[in-house]
């Protein structure tokens, strides 16, 4: 039998997608007031991988990758999820989302995201909450799987969550290089 330990902080990431970049220092005084400063932050990009969003937020829109100073409780993610759902409820105009906020963490293995929606590599945390295993630090890169979202396998994108990776693992006081299948 093994036994139980505790788990290791992790680092809190989101993805944020906007009508325009405008929008951009409201909505990240709101998420710092929630989480924490940011630490780091891409570059704004064209998101035009899907049209999910067309219906709801229009076209044109603009997406980034944040991660937030400091180490969270991975325990703490379904709630993230729902305070994310609440600022995008509370912004939206006439029922409709302005903002899109995808928040997940970064440990040494992999990269999670918080979802309300189901699937089959999806794995239920409660509160309506799931898991969604997306990219996995094999080989010293992240790997996209099957089911990663398109932008998500950019070489930009990948870039910027290794670079979170490795100031993750410096907070813990591990190297960059440490294997991830020891976590």
């Amino acid at each position: 039998m093994g036994s139980v330990k505790s788990y290791h902080p992790v680092k809190l990431i989101a993805a944020v997608t906007v009508q325009a970049e405008e929008q951009w220092p409201e909505l990240q005084a709101a998420l710092e007031r929630l989480f924490a400063p940011l630490d780091m932050a891409m570059d704004w990009y064209d998101f035009h991988h899907t049209d999910y969003y067309t219906a709801e937020m229009g076209t044109s829109l603009k997406k980034r990758m944040i991660s937030f100073q400091g180490l969270i409780d991975a325990e703490r993610l379904p709630d993230i999820k729902l305070a994310t759902n609440r600022l995008e409820a509370t912004d939206a105009e006439d029922g409709k989302r302005r903002v899109n906020v995808d928040p997940g963490y970064i440990c040494a293995p992999r990269l999670v995201l918080a979802t309300t929606k189901d699937y089959s590599h999806r794995v239920y945390l409660g509160k309506g909450i799931f898991a969604d295993l997306h990219l996995l630090f094999l080989k010293g890169h992240f790997q996209p799987q099957p089911w990663t979202y398109p932008d998500y396998r950019e070489p930009a994108v990948l870039d910027f969550f290794e670079r979170v990776r490795e100031q993750y693992m410096t907070e813990l006081g591990l190297a960059a290089s440490a294997p991830a299948d020891k976590d």
